[in-house]
């Protein structure tokens, strides 16, 4: 048993890893901005990332041996937050390890979202922390919405289940993995037993391409779909085919809905360079067989049919 400490553990990531580990032998403890008074759940401490020197207080205080971050790095505020708790980490007598937020594809080096998180990297580098960044693919979860249990709120990218559309970036053959939020913690909650760790740690779901997606929504929807491609080139010009639901989600979002075009036209051209597919061989789904993930078909089958 060890402390672990998630940096973000009210979010959508964060709050399914923690919500894992607590089923665990592990000690869990929350970082966040602000301090819960809550009797219920894990304990939540309040952390300036903005004050190292606090911060490695905090961290051996509470004993901490092992960070999860699933903080948002989108921004240059939250990257320099990132960087802080590192720095925190290495400083403080307790922490040994250190997950790093990404929770996506494989880094792309001319991505803006990418160069955020290289910052962050590079620290770890220089540190004396034993670290890794974990590559699962893109969220299913998207396409359970409602009725699969999720943190996540809806944004459709490529597919919208409701609209019966398919915006397809490339060829649509390119493969892609996908993996259920609760089966990322599951193997998130594995991995803090391996003892070698990898700058990057995969896991998936399910491999798939698009155009199997696309037939698989229509299986199980009953529906056929409408089904565009946008090209490469398209993508990395910061454009795509808008799709019916995105004109709710957009307005929904915490963010403004240029960001949103923009973050869906990185995350298209991304499936165009491969960055969303997992080498099997060196999966932690080889180390751990006995986590049965669930498959697209099984997610998209939770969804409630309100349409």
């Amino acid at each position: 048993m060890v402390v672990v400490a998630v940096a973000g553990g009210t979010g959508n990531v964060g709050r399914t890893i923690v919500e894992t580990l607590l089923q665990t032998k592990h000690q869990v403890v929350v970082l966040a901005r602000k301090a819960s008074s809550s009797l219920e759940g894990p304990l939540t401490v309040k952390v300036d990332y903005s004050n190292v020197d606090a911060t490695t207080q905090l961290l051996e205080e509470h004993k901490v041996h092992t960070i999860i971050s699933a903080l948002k790095i989108t921004d240059e505020n939250a990257s320099a937050a990132q960087v802080n708790l590192i720095k925190a980490a290495d400083s403080s007598s307790s922490v040994k390890r250190f997950i790093a937020s990404g929770w996506g594809g494989i880094p792309s080096e001319t991505s803006p979202l990418t160069a955020l998180q290289r910052v962050s990297n590079d620290e770890l580098r220089k540190s004396n922390l034993q670290w890794t960044r974990f590559v699962n693919g893109y969220f299913s979860d998207y396409y359970g919405i409602p009725g699969v249990k999720t943190h996540f709120t809806p944004l459709s990218f490529v597919v919208d289940i409701a609209g019966r559309k398919a915006a397809i970036p490339g060829t649509g053959d390119e493969p892609m993995a996908f993996t259920y939020s609760y089966d990322l913690a599951k193997f998130v909650t594995a991995f803090l037993d391996v003892s070698e760790w990898n700058e990057l740690t995969f896991c998936y779901g399910e491999r798939i391409t698009w155009n199997d997606f696309v037939k698989v929504a229509e299986e199980v929807t009953g529906a056929s779909f409408d089904v565009v491609y946008d090209s490469s080139d398209k993508l990395a010009a910061g454009n795509i085919t808008e799709l019916p639901s995105h004109e709710k989600e957009f307005a929904a979002a915490p963010f403004p809905a240029a960001f949103a075009r923009q973050l869906l036209a990185i995350l298209g051209h991304w499936v165009v360079e491969g960055r969303f597919d997992i080498p099997v061989d060196e999966s932690l789904n080889k180390a751990f067989p006995e986590i049965n993930p669930l498959s697209v078909h099984d997610v998209l089958r939770q969804r409630d049919v309100v349409e």
